[in-house]
């Protein structure tokens, strides 16, 4: 708590506000208080309000910094592997090793969906999006396990929480082995958690799958370098479900659709879009000079960020590993890699992009990545929003387990004042 103010003028009248100070970061005004003096904040999109007080991650935009219970997004992608970075997430600290061992057998011990869950499934049609399919298969959770729901349990959220960091990767699978129309392929116990995503998108029941190491530890990359990214629109939307009091796979559902939206989940496949768009090598001076031209729409996606105002610190470890898995696969002559090599090149060096601090994100390198390693981009979204289950997961959990108030936010309203209805 604080004892500074800030003080507001609202014509003659003069409000104090307490100022509170974070960890880190801004100060934040409460202005809880305004609703007794009869005005609100006018704040579009959220951009400079603080709705809730959390513990768990921290982003500087103005100097590239994402942290994870304190620790550089850089650091844990280095020395941890996905589930690690989930059970920091979801407890606060590093687990030791017996403890890793023990999350790790734990999560593997949910693989499998319940067989009628297959039904689910086949309900849908073939060519339906794997966004739409995930987004109601993981609502329908709430069917199988509705006898262990009560949010006021730390038992039953923590169960909560190993049922869907287990699953989502055999759902999202699944999404993609029905469009294709091939059998469903059963989670392995043997194989770490990347390894069994990638069996279960890419094996057949007729032969034995051997998982690509270096295929693998990119997988494992792009799942903790999306685990979760502050309080962004699909988090804030699980937040605003939770708040109801509402079971946690409806909120993870709610989180899948607002991540679906083409602003906040597709940024990766419209990058291969832009690449496809372009072409050729040849044809790169010409978009580069519609990207700097103000009335042109043309827009050069995977570049600067609406967080990031220098450099995203994500970048760094993406294209490091495109480079992995691109060398690994024989691709270094692909044709969109040469596109995306000289875009990056030229971003670096162009005083355009770099004055304005456009330089390449997260989402420039994972599309080329996963398009290498074979997934088509209809399950870009998808693999997004299984990384990002444990950050929608870790937020609802840090919300409901202390004091929460029902998410109501307020309006300025600019229609009609009382009418009367009009004689007739």
């Amino acid at each position: 708590m604080t004892d500074r103010k800030a003080t507001l003028s609202v014509g003659d009248k003069s409000i104090e506000l307490p100022v509170y100070s974070g960890t880190v970061g801004p100060d934040v005004i409460d202005v809880r208080g305004l609703v007794q003096e009869g005005v609100f904040t006018y704040d579009p999109g959220f951009v400079s309000t603080a709705a809730c007080e959390s513990a768990i991650t921290y982003i500087d935009g103005a100097n590239g910094v994402l942290l994870h219970r304190g620790y550089p997004i850089e650091q844990l992608a280095d020395h941890s592997d996905y589930l690690e970075v989930c059970y920091l997430l979801l407890h606060g600290e590093l687990p030791s090793a017996e403890e890793n061992k023990q999350f790790h057998d734990t999560i593997k011990n949910h693989t499998m969906l319940h067989d009628q869950m297959r039904n689910f499934f086949q309900g849908f049609r073939r060519d339906a999006h794997p966004m739409a399919i995930m987004c109601g298969v993981v609502g329908a959770l709430s069917a199988f396990y509705h006898d262990q729901m009560d949010v006021t349990s730390q038992q039953q959220r923590e169960i909560t929480a190993h049922r869907l960091i287990a699953k989502m990767p055999t759902i999202a699978a699944w999404c993609y082995k029905y469009s294709l129309g091939q059998p469903f392929m059963y989670p392995r116990n043997d194989l770490s958690y990347s390894e069994n995503f990638l069996q279960m998108m890419f094996g057949v029941p007729c032969e034995e799958y051997k998982p690509n190491p270096i295929l693998a530890k990119a997988m494992d990359k792009i799942f903790i370098l999306h685990a979760d990214h502050e309080q962004n629109a699909s988090t804030s939307t699980v937040r605003l479900a939770g708040s109801t009091g509402a079971n946690p796979y409806a909120c993870i559902a709610s989180g899948i659709a607002a991540l679906w939206g083409p602003a906040h989940g597709g940024a990766n496949e419209a990058v291969l879009d832009m690449l496809a768009e372009i072409g050729d090598e040849s044809n790169i001076e010409k978009f580069i000079a519609k990207a700097k031209d103000k009335d042109d729409p043309f827009r050069l996606m995977g570049f600067g960020h609406r967080v990031y105002k220098n450099f995203d610190p994500r970048a760094k470890v993406m294209a490091e590993t495109a480079h992995e898995v691109l060398t690994e696969l024989g691709l270094e002559n692909d044709p969109l890699l040469k596109i995306a090599q000289r875009l990056e090149k030229i971003a670096l060096e162009d005083d355009y992009f770099v004055q304005r601090k456009l330089y390449p994100n997260v989402d420039f390198y994972s599309g080329l990545i996963l398009k290498a390693i074979g997934i088509p981009t209809s399950m870009f979204t998808v693999i997004f929003a299984m990384s990002r289950t444990i950050g929608w997961f870790s937020h609802w959990n840090e919300m409901v387990s202390g004091d929460y108030r029902i998410g109501r936010p307020r309006q300025l309203y600019t229609g009609s004042e009382k009418r009367d209805y009009p004689n007739t």
